[in-house]
Formats: C-alpha cells, sequence, structure tokens
C-alpha cells in the first residue's frame, strides 16, 4: 500500500506546486496529469507483480499439499506391507510437508487478501485520474474563457481612449481639406482651359432637369393639374396645309376633266342628230 500514498503524495505536491508557479496553467495541468498516468502504469507493474506472487504461493501451496498426500500414501502402502518403521518414516516426512503446506497456505491467504486490496486501491486511484482530468479540462476551459474576456475588456478599453476618437476625427478633417484642394485644382484648370462657361451651362441644365423631373413628379401625384396636349410644330403644320391644298386642285381638275367629257359627249350627239 506504500506506493499509493506515495502517489498520492506527489499528486498533491505536483498540485501546490502548480498553485505556487507563475507558469502557463494549461501546460502545468497537462503535465501534471502527464506524471500522475505515469505513476499509475507503474502501479498497475507493481498490482500485477503481487498478483503474479499470489499465484506462485498458491501453486507451491498446492504442490506442498501433494507431496503431503503422496507420503501419506507410501506410510499405508508400508503398513500394508507390514514394515511400521517405514511406515513412521514416511508419516514423518508427510509432517514436513504438511507444516510446509501449512506456511505456504498462510502466505498465500494474506497474499490474496492484500491483492484484494491494492486491486481496489488501484480503481479508486484510477478514478481520481480520471477525476483530475474532467477537471483539467474544465479549468483550461475556464483559462481560455477568462483569456477571451480580458482580451475583449482592452479592446473596449482601446474604444473608450479618446485618442482613438481624435484621430478619427483628424483623418476626416485631413481627407476634407485634400477633397476642398482637389476641387479648388479642378475649377482652376476649367478657367485655365476655357471650359467655365461649359461647365456653368452643365450646372444650369441640371438644374433645369431636376426642376423638370420635379413638376411631373407633382402632376403624378395629383399636385398639378394634367399636362396639356402640345401644339404639333409649325413644320409639321405647314405639310398638313399643303397636303390639304394639293387635294382640293386635284378634285377641281377631276371636276374639269368630268365638265370637258361631258360637253365632248354632248357635241357628238348633236353631230349624229344632224346627219
Amino acid at each position: 500500500m506504500g506506493i499509493f500514498s506515495r502517489l498520492a503524495q506527489l499528486i498533491k505536491s505536483n498540485l501546490n506546486e502548480l498553485i505556487s508557479r507563475s507558469e502557463d496553467p494549461e501546460k502545468m495541468l497537462n503535465q501534471v496529469v502527464l506524471e500522475m498516468n505515469n505513476q499509475l502504469v507503474e502501479a498497475k507493474k507493481q498490482v500485477a507483480a503481487s498478483i503474479a506472487d499470489e499465484k506462485r504461493l498458491a501453486k507451491q501451496f498446492e504442490t506442498e499439499q501433494g507431496n503431503a498426500q503422496e507420503w501419506e500414501r507410501r506410510a499405508m502402502m508400508a503398513l500394508r506391507a507390514g514394515n511400521e518403521e517405514l511406515a513412521k518414516e514416511a508419516l514423518a516426512r508427510k509432517r514436513e510437508y504438511d507444516e510446509l503446506a501449512a506456511t505456504l497456505k498462510d502466505q498465500w491467504t494474506k497474499q490474496k487478501t492484500a491483492v484484494e486490496q491494492l486491486k481496489k486501491a488501484l480503481r479508486l486511484l484510477s478514478d481520481k485520474i480520471e477525476e483530475a482530468k474532467r477537471k483539467r479540462n474544465i479549468l483550461v476551459a475556464r483559462k481560455k474563457r477568462a483569456e477571451a474576456q480580458r482580451a475583449i475588456q482592452e479592446t473596449m478599453s482601446g474604444l473608450r481612449d479618446q485618442s482613438s476618437f481624435e484621430t478619427f476625427d483628424r483623418m476626416s478633417q485631413k481627407i476634407d481639406q485634400l477633397e476642398a484642394e482637389a476641387e479648388a485644382q479642378s475649377e482652376l484648370a476649367e478657367e485655365a482651359t476655357g471650359d467655365a462657361l461649359a461647365a456653368k451651362f452643365q450646372t444650369l441644365e441640371r438644374a433645369s432637369g431636376a426642376d423638370d423631373d420635379l413638376v411631373a413628379l407633382k402632376r403624378k401625384m395629383g399636385l398639378l393639374p394634367p399636362e396639356e396636349a402640345p401644339a404639333p410644330p409649325a413644320a409639321v403644320q405647314a405639310r398638313v396645309e399643303t397636303a390639304a391644298a394639293r387635294k382640293s386642285e386635284q378634285d377641281e381638275v377631276a371636276a374639269a376633266l368630268e365638265e370637258l367629257e361631258a360637253e365632248q359627249v354632248a357635241g357628238e350627239e348633236k353631230q349624229k342628230a344632224g346627219r
């Protein structure tokens, strides 16, 4: 049982060392669990050796018990042969083997009891190590969560720092200055190339287009009366009048032709009647 008390002391000392040392908790916990597993392997080896001793004692007890039974059989054989002296010697040898067998049986019984206790302690130790592993996982998760929270708080603290916002304001003013300088250079370039007047007209056209769009939207919403149909352009009106005049002339020509044909028919009839 001494190995388990030493192992418990080792685990306790490792945990105390982990608390006292300012190193990475996750690495330290992993190292402690590793050492505990190594000690568990050694404990299993010693328990296995104790089990082997218990089996060896049981085998020796069976052997010596068998020897005692064999000498008893020989003593009985000597008595059947009428040789009591030989039978006494055989019984003396049997007594020796009985005493040895009794001693081995006592040792085997004690060893068997010790092995059962060692097995129980080994199972308990294995459970403790598994519990330590689960605690290790929980502690590692808590450590990572604490680190994440600390990082978030540091970030928030940086955002609350007025110097950060002042940097944004300063950069915004600088960009405004750059835009103003670019617009000034553009105006100077237009004046130098004679495009200033064209730019003014473009601005006026954009404003006029915006006014037209506003009027159209008001008419669509019913805020202004509908737009009257536009009068046809002068060129279109002239083409219409010209077409109407041509049609009138054609009608007059057709009427004159019909009248001429009627006169010719009437003249031919008169000539026929005179004959």
